[in-house]
């Protein structure tokens, strides 16, 4: 296996992936609307398919939820590989300012920062740097 890429449904993918293109930075690539596909009649001017290019090794797929009820669970956190402190707080302030804080960004036993944050779209984040 190469690697596992996140696919993180929403209910308005354009302003999700802008909202974590902000945090995270990067490039959006590769939208795909659903206008014109027959089978997302109904659905116009929402992505079947998103992709926000952080940098060559982390993409996240995103896409738009159609007709179905989603459920924010607690079971999946999604936990990317930080490089510095400076990136952590930044990144940790953002993700929690409309957010909810699971666990606050804290010195830990196993030499890191971390912390948990339910983002504003329900998406859970284990933000975690190892301090050098």
């Amino acid at each position: 296996m190469k690697r596992i890429v996140p696919h993180i449904r929403v209910e308005n993918c354009k302003e999700a992936i802008e909202y974590y293109q902000g945090i995270f930075g990067g490039e959006i690539k590769n939208t795909q609307l659903s206008d014109g596909i027959e089978m997302f009649k109904g659905h116009e001017g929402k992505y079947i398919h998103a992709e926000l290019h952080i940098n060559e090794h982390c993409i996240l797929y995103f896409a738009d939820v159609f007709g179905e009820k989603t459920i924010s669970g607690s079971d999946i956190l999604l936990g990317p590989d930080l490089d510095s402190e400076d990136e952590i707080v930044r990144i940790y302030d953002a993700l929690s300012k409309d957010g909810e804080v699971k666990m606050e960004l804290q010195d830990t036993f196993w030499g890191a920062k971390h912390a948990i944050v339910t983002d504003k779209n329900g998406i859970s984040w284990e933000l975690n740097v190892v301090k050098g």
